[in-house]
């Protein structure tokens, strides 16, 4: 879907002028039509000689490996669900450590509406992961070792849904399905949100943008089936764990806000809320500390942007 033509015109429509564009190309040619990979690896063997062009380009290929990494847990986690299976090898290579998927299992979906949902919802990560992978070129991270079946149940213990021993195992039904991937998506809504200002390419800005609007979409889905489905006691619950990884701050709410429905989680001015990237990794690596693994990614993200806040 996001082949070498969308790529150059990402290239084109970002270049201000004929000499940035022929920069652009030639870079991109280099790194075998990815964006970043040519500029990257200049500006690491000679940061003294690196251009403010090519600066910020390290910069988005560094915002979009963030971003890479957090779509492979979610396309892994929503693959297995609908199909049992996780993403292709070819679409989990990359620089850095290439690590395995543990846990993972199809969900007996009982209603047709919701495995529909599930069935897009993984559509649209596995196409963002190409989508990424497309625009990084040979500067892709490959996909870092991800728990899926230990995390889950950390954060329902920290949620009170579970007592310590027990397991959470976020396949077993289409309740606990819904209650995991409420732990991600709204998450992923606040990581491109607070990653936009960081992005000096329009294009990619714009990309970034296109992909924010989905997982937002995909956010509210979650959020009124888990309000339809009895779901609003647990989601608080989750929301407010999830608030503690990111001690003094109010960047998450819950299903219900003074006893009322809360499908959209805004601030006063109607805004979505926002994490920086060290904030995400808080919530990720299930700790409110300084740290560089832990929870879903037990040996870290791969990428130069891979400590928590």
């Amino acid at each position: 879907m996001f082949g070498k033509r969308y790529v150059r015109t990402l290239i084109n429509r970002s270049a201000e002028n004929p000499a940035d564009r022929r920069r652009f190309l030639k870079s991109a040619s280099a790194a075998g039509l990815g964006l970043v990979g040519a500029g990257l690896l200049s500006a690491a063997a000679n940061p003294e000689r690196a251009s403010a062009a090519e600066t910020a380009t390290i910069s988005d290929a560094t915002i979009f490996n963030f971003a890479l990494n957090l779509e492979y847990l979610e396309a892994e986690f929503y693959s297995f669900a609908v199909t049992g299976q996780g993403l292709p090898d070819n679409l989990t290579h990359g620089t850095g450590q290439r690590g395995p998927v543990t846990g993972g299992r199809e969900v007996k979906f009982r209603s047709r509406s919701i495995r529909q949902f599930a069935a897009q919802i993984a559509r649209d990560e596995h196409e963002h992961v190409a989508f990424f992978r497309s625009a990084l070129g040979s500067a892709a991270v490959a996909r870092p070792a991800i728990n899926i079946r230990d995390s889950f149940t950390e954060v329902a213990v920290a949620a009170g849904l579970i007592k310590p021993g027990q397991t959470f195992d976020v396949y077993a039904n289409e309740d606990n399905f819904l209650r995991g991937a409420f732990i991600f998506e709204d998450v992923g809504v606040t990581a491109f949100k607070g990653a936009a200002p960081l992005i000096s390419n329009k294009s990619y800005l714009g990309a970034a943008a296109g992909i924010l609007a989905v997982e937002a979409y995909h956010a509210a889905n979650i959020r009124t089936l888990l309000y339809e489905r009895g779901g609003a006691e647990d989601a608080n619950a989750i929301s407010a764990a999830r608030r503690s990884l990111n001690p003094g701050t109010d960047l998450d709410q819950g299903l219900t806000v003074d006893g009322k429905a809360n499908i959209v989680p805004d601030d006063r001015n109607g805004i979505a809320f926002a994490r920086t990237p060290g904030q995400v990794l808080n919530v990720v690596y299930l700790t409110p500390k300084k740290a560089s693994h832990g929870g879903f990614y037990p040996h870290g993200v791969n990428g130069s942007m891979h400590t928590s806040a």
